[in-house]
């Protein structure tokens, strides 16, 4: 099976689950003892990988878009901390680089319902 550039391959897909999981249940757990992200309850809804696996990008929500800016500041600044969290729970051969970006698909998601059910569209849709 031949992958194209924007295609991740099935390694990419299980190391960024797995990447996933694993801070998913640091943040769930309160593990980071980073008072701004354990107070926080934080998505982490996708992970996707470079295809070297040293990168990560981690795309992460915290519950209702709540304090976006001090979490996503704390996230990155403490990045090699939690990468090593990380490391106690799943091992890799490569430890990925760890880069947080703020998950606006829900935002997105929602403008999207709101103009398919505004007036102005509704005629067009019957």
């Amino acid at each position: 099976m031949e992958h194209t550039a924007h295609m991740p391959s099935q390694r990419q897909l299980r190391v960024g689950e797995a990447v996933r999981g694993a801070l998913a249940m640091i943040f769930a757990h309160r593990e980071t003892h980073v008072p701004v992200l354990d107070s926080a309850s934080i998505t982490v809804s996708e992970v996707r990988i470079s295809p070297d696996l040293k990168n990560a990008t981690v795309f992460v929500m915290p519950l209702a878009g709540s304090g976006k800016e001090e979490v996503m500041a704390a996230l990155k600044e403490y990045a090699g901390h939690i990468r090593r969290l990380m490391n106690e729970k799943i091992v890799l051969r490569y430890s990925p680089k760890l880069y947080f970006k703020l998950d606006t698909s829900f935002e997105t998601a929602s403008r999207i319902n709101t103009l398919l059910n505004s007036e102005k569209v509704k005629p067009d849709l019957g």
